[in-house]
């Protein structure tokens, strides 16, 4: 037979009745002889103490509780979402408190996921508008530049170049928010493959400076790679991928530099890890944005960005592709000082 569910209780149950039960047949007894008697009182008593008990025994402990821990183990297979655990079985504990427990940890559980079903929805309306509105901006100019030449601009030399050729700079940005956003849906489902290869990282950074060279020198920055850096360095990564995590990092620190301003490149290893810092002197962050920096078409200065031509995408890229690689990365800005994007590959033997 099974153990007996919370003792102390059931005993408290039978004692109540067995002494209700003793009253009124003592009542009786005394009105029908006029005087108590005892050997009856204690053998009521004990009488209706011992059937109390045995049917407190199967209808609270057998039935009551069996259906107690078949919620308790509902409850707790929808909390674990596996197997339950049925340690508890060995132990005498009582399974009422144990189904509140369990009962209040989900409510917990629950709770924490409407928040967050919460904030995702918030999040898909804020993209949602975002996009739309990055997207509107491109398709406005394109519709007015052809609207002038349907209307006879066509036939203005002064103008219809031109126009054509405004109309096909916003269909190149039109197609580059719809690239990064194809990228980062590939990269948050998994439908990217990373082409992995061992390659060297400071030849690669020196191409990336020597190609942005003439964009620096344009706002008067100069791109350095720092002395000890400048090394053969291997990594195990997608070229290509990383390529564009560097591009994007060092082309922002040449937007949001200032005039005779620097941005160093800096690489140390660390066991079998290696950290590339890129470092700016420029307008720096607020410490306020920079939690959702990395968040899609999230933008510090929303005028500025887009002067710039950027998509707002570039930062989440960045973030997706090192995620992919199982990588993290890491910023601190001070506002009128600069920033420091902090992030790691994996280093591959010589």
């Amino acid at each position: 037979m099974n153990k007996l569910k919370n003792p102390t209780l059931v005993i408290l149950l039978c004692s109540i009745n067995a002494i209700v039960q003793t009253i009124i047949v003592s009542l009786a007894s005394y009105q029908f002889s006029n005087q108590f008697n005892f050997s009856i009182t204690l053998l009521t008593f004990f009488i209706a103490f011992v059937i109390t008990f045995v049917i407190i025994y199967f209808v609270y402990n057998s039935v009551i509780f069996y259906k107690i821990d078949s919620m308790y183990l509902q409850v707790k297979s929808e909390q674990l979402k596996e197997i339950p655990n049925t340690e508890f079985q060995l132990e005498e504990v009582d399974s009422i408190t144990r189904l509140d427990e369990e009962i209040k940890k989900l409510a917990i559980e629950r709770k924490k996921e409407n928040q967050q079903h919460k904030k995702l929805d918030s999040y898909r309306k804020e993209f949602l508008g975002n996009v739309s509105h990055e997207l509107k901006t491109p398709i406005f100019n394109i519709q007015g530049y052809i609207s002038t030449l349907i209307d006879g601009g066509i036939h203005d030399d002064s103008i219809n170049v031109e126009y054509l050729k405004r109309a096909d700079k916003s269909v190149d940005r039109m197609i580059q928010i719809i690239d990064d956003l194809e990228t980062i849906s590939q990269l948050e489902i998994g439908t990217l493959e990373l082409d992995i290869e061992k390659y060297d990282l400071t030849q690669q950074l020196r191409d990336i400076l020597e190609a942005l060279e003439l964009q620096a020198k344009k706002q008067n920055i100069k791109l350095q790679l720092a002395k000890k850096s400048d090394k053969t360095i291997y990594v195990k990564a997608d070229k290509f991928r990383i390529r564009q995590v560097l591009v994007n990092l060092i082309t922002n620190s040449i937007k949001y530099g200032v005039s005779n301003g620097k941005t160093l490149i800096t690489i140390n290893l660390f066991d079998d890890q290696v950290i590339i810092e890129i470092k700016d002197n420029g307008i720096g962050i607020e410490e306020k944005h920079l939690a959702r920096l990395f968040e899609r078409f999230y933008r510090v200065d929303k005028g500025r960005s887009r002067e710039q031509g950027g998509t707002g995408l570039g930062l989440a890229i960045v973030k997706h592709i090192l995620e992919a690689h199982g990588e993290t990365i890491d910023v601190s800005s001070k506002v009128n000082e600069g920033t420091i994007f902090t992030f790691t590959l994996k280093r591959a033997d010589v």
